[in-house]
């Protein structure tokens, strides 16, 4: 069987697939469904500094392949996911990965202090595509200066391995990764979702109770290949690519455009065991292509 071990910084990984934050809640309530311990790395639901209510119903919506979302970062607070989540997972033998979210530099960083203390917490995910409420709403992640901000704060506070979230709602993401990886990233994971929108024809609604929210399944896969084959052109540092992953096949895609390794998302959804069904078909598509490693297809798209 071929090799599945990947690095993402000082991430050793057992396998290249990741659970994508919001969408595998902390990881326990799959566990009925897949054994957690055969996934590389489970990032969990995006933790605040604060606890934060999230959006009004209704908040999620079905789209051609794929789905919208604007559930809005609900959870409890840091503080309740070291005292109450935390004990749950700590011993969960795989990556667990938490996914850090603000609405300031001070904010994230003092969420990632929190989480630096945590033993069995060997990185978090930094998700940049959260408003700056000191400069009108615009996303951190839009701009290189405001990535960089957050991203310096952050590295000022926390020690372990630092992956960066990247939006595609940009106007060059390779700047962007570029402006991250210079602030002290370690790694970058791209795309978050793009943002959409629905209506419902008969009411004259939106279907989000926002009207605008993040879409997300296989009908964003072309782009999200698409930003990693820049990305990897602009830093040195490992990239994870994520957007509309459903099977192995997709997986391997990701691979060749340059990702080290790759999450699912909104695959969940419709399989709770799709992330080991997917490591298993990468190891079948390297054997039958000869390769010893996964890491001999990483970046070796012909193009």
């Amino acid at each position: 069987m071929a090799d599945l071990t990947t690095r993402i910084a000082g991430l050793t990984m057992k396998n290249p697939v990741m659970t994508a934050s919001g969408t595998f809640g902390y990881g326990v309530e799959f566990a009925d469904f897949v054994n957690l311990e055969e996934i590389g790395g489970i990032i969990v639901k995006g933790t605040t500094l604060n606890p934060r209510e999230g959006n009004d119903y209704p908040r999620m919506a079905e789209t051609a392949s794929g789905m919208l979302n604007c559930v809005g970062l609900q959870n409890k607070g840091v503080e309740y996911f070291c005292n109450h989540i935390y004990p749950e997972i700590k011993d969960i033998k795989t990556n667990m990965i938490v996914n850090v979210s603000g609405s300031s530099p001070e904010d994230y960083a003092a969420c990632a202090a929190r989480i630096d203390a945590l033993d069995n917490i060997p990185a978090i995910e930094l998700n940049i595509s959260c408003p700056n409420v000191k400069q009108g709403g615009m996303a951190f992640g839009v701009t290189a200066d405001g990535a960089a901000q957050v991203v310096k704060a952050v590295r000022e506070a926390y020690h372990k391995t630092l992956i960066v979230k990247l939006s595609p709602n940009v106007t060059s993401i390779a700047d962007i990764a570029r402006s991250v990886e210079d602030a002290g990233a370690d790694a970058v994971s791209l795309i978050n979702t793009l943002m959409g929108m629905a209506i419902d024809i008969e009411r004259r609604k939106p279907l989000l109770s926002i009207a605008t929210g993040g879409l997300s399944g296989p009908a964003v896969k072309p782009v999200a290949i698409r930003c990693v084959w820049q990305v990897v052109k602009a830093v040195s540092i490992p990239i994870v690519g994520l957007g509309g992953i459903m099977n192995a096949h997709d997986a391997i895609e990701f691979f060749l455009a340059g990702a080290s390794a790759i999450e699912i998302g909104t695959a969940n959804f419709v399989d709770p065991a799709v992330t080991v069904k997917v490591a298993n078909g990468i190891s079948e598509w390297l054997d039958q292509h000869g390769c010893a490693s996964v890491n001999d297809i990483i970046g070796q798209l012909d193009a």
